[in-house]
């Protein structure tokens, strides 16, 4: 019996060791929410998820999608900062967080960008989209398809700020609000705004105070977005960058304002200490010379290719294993371009990424005069 219990308060005090270990992926911090995620905004890879799939209400954080296509309105020259846009009725008559916009009104899309990314005005982003998309109901459309192109698949659009009052199905989730924010963090002008952390309009008569107090208190801090309502409790997605990591710390649902901000700090504060982004060096003595039958060369050498940085665990550098594939012949023709083989950077059998060894330039097939040439050479010599 005293066997027994020993085996039993050891298994007691083991347990708790498992339960408070985490493994890539799982919860290593306190996070109090309902869902939660934290991503890399370069690669995608997610280092730890909390019901990340969960359907909730956004609140605000919708505004992501929003500012993207805005975005992408700039970058393809459909629209300019320097626009003057007139204020609808529509967009005049929203609630929640604004700047009181009036019907007629009108202000550059600059200032309705800051107005949206710092103080979350909801009449701002309205008139934002109107711009972009013609009417409301356009840009909400927009919205959703843009969602399915970036793979948000538990993911619907009811209105372009977040406003749930009304609706029953503007639902996302924080894997998919991870996915916007990596996509919105692509274009480097949105920075300019979400670290803006006051600002004014109207010659100083509207104050913006951003509403995402990491900005100011948060180290590397780059957004991007809270969202508060009944329905979603305090949501945020959180963005950074140190020393060349840059990571979103999504957290959904939250009892206040102070468990979401913490929350986010506490993911973000794991991911900088545990991961470092790195760009491998391909070895150069791994690539051989490819011989070209029949062709006007001989042989042909790939060039080292453009390689991405990667995102591994911190003080693995030097475990990075290169694996080269490359064709020992290839067959006149070449095409410039023509794959030749494969390089593949892998950790602990995980690939990091893959990429293409190509030809150079074109070779053209053997010519009646390079061969001639050729085997005049061969006799001379002899």
């Amino acid at each position: 019996m005293k066997r027994l219990v020993s085996f039993l308060l050891c298994i007691v005090m083991i347990v708790p060791l498992f339960v408070t270990s985490s493994a890539e992926g799982e919860m290593p911090v306190e996070v109090k929410a309902r869902s939660a995620v934290l991503m890399d905004q370069t690669t995608g890879k997610v280092l730890m998820k909390m019901n990340e799939h969960e359907k909730l209400y956004p609140a605000s954080v919708t505004k992501i999608m929003s500012m993207l296509l805005v975005m992408e309105a700039i970058d393809s020259n459909k629209i300019r900062l320097t626009d003057i846009v007139t204020t609808s009725p529509v967009a005049a008559s929203k609630g929640g967080s604004q700047i009181w916009l009036k019907e007629g009104e009108t202000m550059s899309v600059d200032e309705l960008l800051r107005a949206t990314a710092v103080y979350s005005a909801n009449d701002a982003c309205t008139a934002l989209g109107e711009y972009v998309a013609g009417s409301d109901e356009a840009f909400v459309v927009m919205m959703n398809e843009r969602a399915a192109q970036l793979g948000m698949k538990n993911t619907h659009f009811e209105n372009c700020t977040g406003l749930d009052d009304e609706t029953e199905n503007h639902l996302t989730t924080a894997y998919d609000i991870a996915l916007m924010s990596r996509e919105l963090m692509k274009h480097e002008l949105i920075k300019e705004y979400t670290t803006i952390w006051m600002d004014s309009l109207r010659d100083g008569k509207t104050e913006l105070v951003n509403t995402n107090k990491l900005i100011r208190f948060y180290n590397g801090a780059t957004g991007l977005k809270t969202g508060t309502t009944n329905k979603a409790g305090c949501c945020v997605s959180a963005t950074a960058t140190r020393d060349g990591t840059s990571l979103v710390a999504v957290v959904m649902g939250s009892e206040n304002s102070s468990d979401r901000f913490e929350g986010a700090k506490a993911m973000l504060n794991w991911g900088f200490a545990n991961y470092s982004s790195i760009t491998p060096q391909i070895d150069k003595k791994l690539i051989t010379d490819v011989n070209i039958v029949m062709g006007e060369e001989r042989k042909i050498t790939p060039p080292i290719p453009p390689v991405m940085s990667v995102l591994i665990p911190k003080g693995r550098e030097n475990d990075i294993v290169q694996n080269v594939e490359l064709v020992a012949e290839v067959e006149a023709p070449v095409e410039s371009n023509q794959t030749l083989g494969t390089v593949t950077v892998s950790l602990d059998g995980e690939v990091l990424g893959k990429y293409n060894l190509t030809s150079p330039h074109y070779v053209d097939r053997l010519s009646f005069k390079t061969v001639f040439c050729r085997l005049l050479a061969v006799i001379c010599n002899k």
